[in-house]
């Protein structure tokens, strides 16, 4: 069984973000970077999907040099091989345009199963696993808590609203995006450290795989942190008079109740 899982590189969650000059994305720095932690779940289930049932992982990442560290920590813990997908600004590329690159990077693997997350946790789209999807033609499943292989295909438990789940049954070949928190994840062991090193990394660029420069279909034209404002109002009237208009405020301005 070939599962190919798409991990991101996203600065780190304790990070302390400053706007760039342009006002358009962050500072990148003083940045320290780590994996992305719902393609960080994507890994565990595609590593545990193998040593259950055998075959082989293999990431892939896109990204300039630095993305190097998150590819040797997804070799580490147990992929078998990469694909590093040269792109110098990642930050540039829309959803659609990064499921370009991955699909065509992945047409010739012929996976079984592709797993991505849910969503980065700094662009926060949550589209590009379903793209990649249609662009190779291959049925998908997002909010994916569980998976689980049959004969000639797999069995994947959706997490849906209000405390509801769907089970669906899927042929193979696929994609399903996995929601974080489906289990627990493992860190790489000094051995996993060791043999990463010696572990194949393909390196690829959009021109190597054929595809033409696409104009973003989303642009940012702003990035600015939110505004903290306090307002304090006092409403006049008897006891009942002031719930009243309470309950007006709270219900068309606020829209709480």
């Amino acid at each position: 069984m070939k599962i190919v899982v798409a991990i991101k590189q996203v600065p780190a969650r304790d990070s302390q973000l400053r706007i760039a000059s342009s006002g358009k994305w962050i500072d990148e720095a003083d940045l320290s970077y780590e994996i992305n932690e719902p393609d960080a779940y994507a890994l565990e289930a595609g590593l545990e999907l193998k040593e259950a049932h055998g075959g082989e992982v293999v990431a892939v990442c896109a990204g300039p040099a630095r993305v190097a560290q998150t590819i040797r920590e997804a070799l580490a813990k147990g992929a078998d091989r990469a694909i590093h997908i040269q792109e110098e600004d990642p930050a540039a590329l829309d959803p659609l345009a990064t499921a370009r690159l991955l699909a065509a990077a992945l047409r010739s693997e012929a996976a079984d199963l592709i797993l991505t997350g849910l969503q980065s946790d700094d662009l926060g789209y949550g589209q590009t696993g379903a793209i990649l999807a249609e662009l190779l033609g291959l049925p998908h499943a997002t909010l994916v808590m569980h998976v689980e292989k049959r004969d000639g295909g797999i069995r994947v438990k959706r997490e849906l609203e209000d405390g509801w789940f769907q089970h669906v049954e899927m042929p193979l070949p696929a994609l399903i995006a996995i929601q974080s928190g489906i289990s627990k994840l493992r860190y790489a062991t000094l051995m996993g450290i060791k043999k990463a090193k010696t572990k194949e990394v393909r390196r690829v660029t959009a021109a190597d795989l054929g595809v033409a420069p696409l104009a973003a279909s989303v642009t940012v034209d702003r990035l600015y942190l939110p505004q903290h404002t306090r307002r304090a109002q006092l409403f006049e009237g008897n006891p009942q008079e002031a719930a009243a208009q309470l309950v007006e405020k709270l219900r068309f301005e606020a829209r709480v109740i």
